[in-house]
């Protein structure tokens, strides 16, 4: 009895080596192929901070196919006394758990604003037309177009979309109407910059949209505008960052609110890897820039 005690000793002895040798090699094949959980987790965090190179807009206007970041800035949110400060860009976010487990973008993918003014994967969209033949051309207001980020990945492209709140889709704090990241191509990916003012928007229809100004993003479809909750936070892949949802905010003389305002920010033509918003402000702003398009022929 003792002999054969000792032979099934030695037999699960020789199984777990073995098995244990198996799991060395299985951990050495996918390490040596870049398949390891920690591996691709890190490859997807490298993407999405990549540094990029914003478009240097030359005549100071936004063109289709340029690179820009969406920046909402910074002002303080007077209905409470916690917020997030400073300028926050548009940002996308993908789920933290999810982010954990892949090194690919999952689709649909979050958004939210973050206290970056670094270009980086996540954080770099490009003026995209509706019908994809209007490269190099002057955006304008009150025209469709759409927001496209690859995210530091040389072969994605998702897109900037919106649609109506229902009882299982909705933003996650706020419970609005969603803004989120998805590859499809449809209607619910198309946007449209504003004129600021309220009293010039009609008169400014089809002007060319400045670069780095404050304007209005609104979404077609449901024309609500793009809005940074700064009181809302979201524990993120990155850390603590705002809440991004669809929804118009209007003061008591129907003014939208600087929830509502951004800025499509281009880079800065005196240093690589860095923004407009690092050089000193003009004395004045937005409404003198449309002053001067105004005088200007552009094709």
């Amino acid at each position: 009895m003792h002999c054969h005690l000792k032979e099934n000793w030695d037999s699960i002895m020789k199984e777990k080596e073995e098995s244990g040798w198996e799991r060395m090699k299985d951990f050495l094949e996918k390490r040596d192929k870049g398949e390891l959980l920690i591996q691709r987790n890190r490859r997807l965090k490298e993407n999405l901070l990549r540094q990029m190179q914003l478009s240097i807009s030359e005549d100071g206007y936004i063109h289709y196919g340029d690179k820009v970041m969406l920046v909402n800035p910074d002002h303080r949110d007077i209905d409470t006394d916690l917020f997030l400060g400073g300028d926050l860009s548009l940002c996308m976010t993908p789920d933290e758990i999810k982010a954990h487990l892949s090194d690919e973008l999952e689709v649909p993918c979050g958004l939210s604003a973050a206290q970056t003014k670094i270009p980086v994967g996540r954080n770099t969209f490009i003026i995209l037309s509706v019908d994809g033949n209007a490269a190099g051309q002057v955006l304008r207001y009150g025209q469709n177009f759409c927001l496209g980020v690859q995210g530091g990945f040389a072969d994605k492209m998702l897109f900037l979309a919106s649609d109506h709140r229902t009882l299982l889709k909705s933003s996650k704090k706020s419970w609005l109407q969603e803004v989120y990241l998805t590859d499809e191509v449809s209607y619910l990916n198309c946007w449209q910059a504003a004129f600021l003012d309220p009293q010039l928007r009609l008169e400014y229809e089809g002007f060319p949209v400045p670069a780095n100004a404050k304007l209005l993003i609104s979404h077609c479809q449901t024309n609500r505008g793009l809005a940074a909750h700064r009181h809302l936070f979201l524990s993120t892949y990155f850390g603590k960052e705002a809440e991004v949802a669809a929804h118009t905010y209007l003061d008591s003389h129907r003014v939208e609110k600087p929830k509502n305002h951004w800025m499509l920010v281009t880079g800065n033509p005196r240093k690589e890897s860095s923004t407009r918003l690092d050089l000193p402000k003009p004395a004045a702003e937005g409404t003198q820039a449309m002053e001067q398009a105004m005088g200007l022929n552009t094709p």
